[in-house]
């Protein structure tokens, strides 16, 4: 009888997508077999998947309008792949572990409730991840579920490092900096010691800049001070998100402009960042290619804050060592990363143009004090193995 296909999945649950990856298990390793969505819940749900090679492979309508009535077709999709294929877990990001989940955990009914107590630490994520996970656990009760924290790479720094300068009950309380993108992170630090060297155990810069944009200093490849803080909303500017802002404009905004919670939180998390400033979208593609002033304005903007925000985390470190670039616009707009490099000449950069066109890995000269990398994020593979090992020696609960 041939042996059945271990599949491990990866699901990053939202309020209207669920983005998922399978993973094979062979040995010890972990080898991508299918990659895609469902978008639309809650309206009109439809599933497409690529496989490894980014073929498509599915593309329909399913069933259904919540987490628990469209997931189940995705997991018959799964074992229709193959003759003999199971689902022997299931990883989740979730973008919240507060200051208990310091690494993934296997997931029961008690770490559920825990989870359930972290959502008005990110009311706008957390939710929906939990969704998943419990729409996962009606529909196949027996599988082994795991939850990745976006935050838990981060509670390697210092306490001083995770403080407001606010009254000690509201910190108390959990009012701190956690940190997010920690799974980008986490991988980028797995990574560069094969790509770069010996320099991955020095002061590093991590540039995660996509949609959301992050940056974090790393030393000996762990967390040591990063850009984004009690949300994700704080830090560089964003696609749609305005970053870090003085709290007096929010105070403003509600009183003086009489403007509601609700209407706020719509202009910091979706009306702001490139979208905002340049009026015409949140693409750094097009804002790139672009005539407008007003997109130039923007790109000068998100060029500006993150060599001001590579200045401070290289201030936290002590110096820096090496600078990587990763996510959508890090790994392809070689323009945004030619203008940071040129701007970061007084910390030691020194910027190889036909490497940087090339997309590295490394574009930085040879004689660059500061070497500069092209390292491409796997998030979802960070699960899988979080998620393997997890079930391989049966916890940490």
């Amino acid at each position: 009888m041939d042996a059945v296909n271990d599949v491990v999945l990866v699901l990053n649950a939202g309020s209207s997508s669920i983005k998922f990856s399978t993973f094979a298990v062979e040995g010890r390793d972990l080898a991508l077999r299918h990659r895609g969505a469902i978008e639309g819940i809650g309206s009109d749900p439809r599933f497409f998947a690529l496989d490894a090679d980014g073929r498509r492979v599915a593309n329909e309508r399913v069933g259904g309008g919540e987490h628990e009535d469209v997931l189940p077709g995705l997991l018959g999709w799964i074992a229709r792949q193959t003759d003999r294929s199971r689902v022997v877990g299931v990883g989740h990001r979730v973008v919240h572990g507060g200051e208990r989940f310091a690494a993934p955990v296997l997931v029961d009914a008690a770490i559920l409730d825990q989870l359930e107590k972290l959502v008005p630490l990110a009311p706008l994520h957390q939710p929906h991840n939990l969704a998943a996970i419990r729409a996962i656990g009606r529909v196949q009760p027996d599988v082994a579920q795991v939850a990745c924290f976006d935050t838990a790479f981060h509670r390697t720094q210092a306490p001083i490092a995770q403080l407001y300068a606010l009254p000690r009950d509201l910190s108390a309380a959990g009012i701190k900096r956690y940190g997010f993108h920690g799974l980008s992170y986490e991988y980028i630090a797995s990574v560069l010691p094969g790509t770069a060297g010996d320099v991955a155990r020095g002061r590093v810069v991590a540039a995660h800049l996509g949609n959301g944009c992050s940056m974090c200093a790393m030393r000996n490849g762990t967390s040591v001070a990063t850009t984004m803080g009690f949300t994700a909303l704080e830090g560089l500017p964003m696609g749609t998100r305005c970053g870090a802002i003085d709290p007096g404009v929010i105070l403003h905004l509600l009183t003086e402009r009489r403007m509601s919670v609700d209407d706020v939180t719509d202009v910091l998390y979706h009306r702001s960042g490139l979208l905002g400033v340049s009026g015409i979208g949140n693409d750094m593609r097009a804002l790139l290619a672009s005539p407008a002033a007003e997109a130039a304005e923007a790109v000068a903007l998100f060029v500006y804050r993150v060599g001001r925000e590579l200045g401070s985390l290289a201030a936290a470190l002590g110096g820096i060592d090496a600078l990587v670039f990763t996510a959508g616009i890090g790994e392809h707009a070689a323009a945004v990363r030619a203008r940071v490099c040129e701007d970061a000449a007084w910390l030691g950069v020194r910027l190889d143009p036909a490497a940087n066109l090339g997309h590295g890995p490394r574009i930085s000269t040879a004689d660059s004090p500061v070497s500069v990398w092209v390292i491409p994020t796997d998030e979802e593979l960070m699960i899988a193995r979080h998620t393997l090992a997890c079930i391989r020696r049966g916890g940490p609960r």
